[in-house]
């Protein structure tokens, strides 16, 4: 037998690599000797890069409209329920799979408004009201665990979408919304998660809308709290959520906030309301505690969709220290985080949202958008705003 000598072991290695750069080059659809954005001087693949760098859509989108009531909606049968759908036509003459978008914890479909009006240029969208939420009335025996929840968006997806659809979760939505992925993989195309919900147990008050809010969950004195808290007005509660979620409260449109204020007034009166935020706040912590396979992590892990993360780097409710450890678990994930934004980013920039969520669209259709080894869990990865770093 003849041992190969380190010269040979040496030139074998080059030629393999040779040839593995090869077929990457062939997979992103680059032309041979261009240069690959994802590596830095040397040639060698830059991880930071390759993870934060988003394509995002030059061509027009249409100008934000702040006086844009929200779009039509209607309630659709799904499985034991009926669910309420918001529904925007997209503007353009060729066919296109839709866009599903997923509200957070005390949101609902009216959250998508001007970022449905921005990705009408190329897709329709739907914006959901997950069950207990929004004008989406519960089945009588929901028990609004995170599985249900995805369950209830999957039978929405095979009912209204005719094919793999384009999901867009904020917050709880968003843990919705990878659940799906996860599990059916054949109705997604791309997930884009702004802010997810994932496990976050810093003991901070100022992330509670309402300091009060922990106290519901207590034996005795929860249904006195409780009470007490549906006796807030709608206009004051309405006004803790902009001062909580947006990272430049005061330039929410006045009439903006009064439209909330009238919504929550009017999903006051649904005798399901309190129940569904409580219940799916308690069984959404439940799900941070998790181990093994049900683990947040472990989901995200198991999502072979292309992913966008959406990060706003003033989010109060949930830390941007978390964007990137999101963006690693996801296998094929790319992460943007947007300055001076804080938890609901399709709100606050939806112009910047619209444009990261059509360039990724467009870059899985022409095969650019896999990262070159930038989600490896060792990748010491940071969040890039611009020319700034942050550190996550």
């Amino acid at each position: 037998m003849t041992v190969p000598t380190w010269g040979a072991w040496g030139a074998r290695l080059r030629s393999q690599l040779t040839a593995a750069r090869a077929q990457l080059v062939r997979w992103q659809g680059r032309p041979a000797g261009e240069e690959d954005p994802n590596r830095a001087a040397g040639g060698r693949p830059d991880p930071r890069r390759s993870l934060t760098w988003v394509p995002m859509f030059t061509g027009e989108v249409p100008a934000v409209d702040l006086r844009r009531p929200p779009w039509p909606g209607r309630r659709v049968e799904v499985g034991r329920g009926r669910v309420h759908v918001r529904e925007t036509p997209s503007s353009s003459p060729l066919e296109a799979a839709p866009v599903v978008c997923v509200h957070g914890l005390a949101g609902s479909a009216t959250n998508w408004t001007d970022l449905a009006g921005v990705l009408a240029v190329r897709h329709p969208t739907l914006a959901v009201d997950l069950p207990g939420f929004g004008r989406s009335e519960p089945p009588d025996d929901f028990g609004y665990r995170l599985d249900e929840h995805a369950a209830v968006l999957a039978e929405t997806l095979r009912r209204l979408a005719k094919g793999p659809a384009h999901l867009v979760g904020n917050s709880f939505g968003g843990l919705v919304c990878a659940e799906v992925a996860a599990r059916w993989p054949e109705l997604v195309r791309t997930l884009t998660l702004v802010s997810p919900a994932v496990p976050d147990l810093r003991p901070n008050p100022g992330r509670l809308s309402e300091p009060r809010y922990p106290l519901t969950f207590l034996p005795v004195l929860g249904p006195r709290v409780r009470r007490a808290l549906a006796r807030v007005p709608p206009a004051r509660r309405a006004e803790q959520l902009r001062q909580l979620c947006f990272a430049r409260p005061e330039l929410v449109p006045t009439h903006r906030l009064t439209e909330l204020a009238d919504e929550l007034a009017e999903l006051g009166r649904n005798p399901w309301a309190g129940v569904a935020l409580g219940e799916t706040s308690l069984h959404m912590i439940r799900s941070w505690l998790a181990s093994g396979a049900r683990s947040p992590w472990r989901v995200l892990r198991r999502v072979r969709t292309p992913a966008l993360v959406v990060w706003g780097a003033e989010d109060r409710l949930v830390s941007v220290r978390k964007a990137t450890r999101t963006a690693l678990a996801l296998p094929r994930a790319r992460l943007l985080v947007l300055p001076r934004t804080g938890h609901v980013a399709q709100m606050e920039q939806p112009v910047a949202v619209g444009r990261a969520v059509l360039g990724m669209i467009d870059a899985v259709a022409n095969g650019r958008w896999e990262p070159d080894g930038g989600n490896s869990p060792t990748s010491a990865a940071d969040t890039r705003v611009g020319g700034n770093v942050l550190r996550a």
